[in-house]
């Protein structure tokens, strides 16, 4: 009768190892699930990253060609605004009124330019929450 307890004692020991056993290898599989898919997001988020910088840079190209253009256009502008005037009260006035007028252009963009660089506080929101990160994770300490 002990070497049949000592094999029912061993046999729900045999048990107890295998729950044991198993209940590791769920953990170990949740680990490598979890860090299975961490890779595959950041390996999404990169894919992600690369298609939208590449749009950003196609537009941003694009944007540089058009301003180019533009300038070539107020340019031009300013010519024909200069030989009209000149027709009229000769070229060297014409030459300085627009000139003044461009002074007076480049004034304003720059007085206004200057108001916003002033508006510009950086980025508060990313900066308060990047603060609260550290408060974050201690709660979630607290309740495991």
């Amino acid at each position: 009768m002990t070497s049949h307890s000592a094999g029912g004692h061993s046999a729900a020991g045999n048990a107890d190892n295998a729950s044991a056993a198993s209940l590791g290898d769920l953990v170990g599989r949740l680990t490598q699930d979890l860090s299975t898919l961490l890779r595959q997001e950041i390996a999404l988020a990169k894919a992600e990253a690369r298609q939208t910088a590449q749009k950003a840079g196609a537009g941003i190209g694009l944007l540089v060609g058009a301003l180019i253009a533009a300038q070539f256009v107020l340019l031009f502008l300013s010519a024909a605004l200069w030989y009209g005037l000149g027709t009229q009260i000769g070229f060297g006035w014409s030459a300085i009124i627009v000139a003044v007028i461009w002074a007076v252009v480049a004034l304003v963009l720059a007085m206004v330019g200057r108001g916003k660089l002033k508006q510009a506080q950086g980025l508060p929101e990313t900066a308060s929450t990047v603060k609260e990160i550290p408060e974050a994770l201690k709660g979630n300490e607290g309740r495991q």
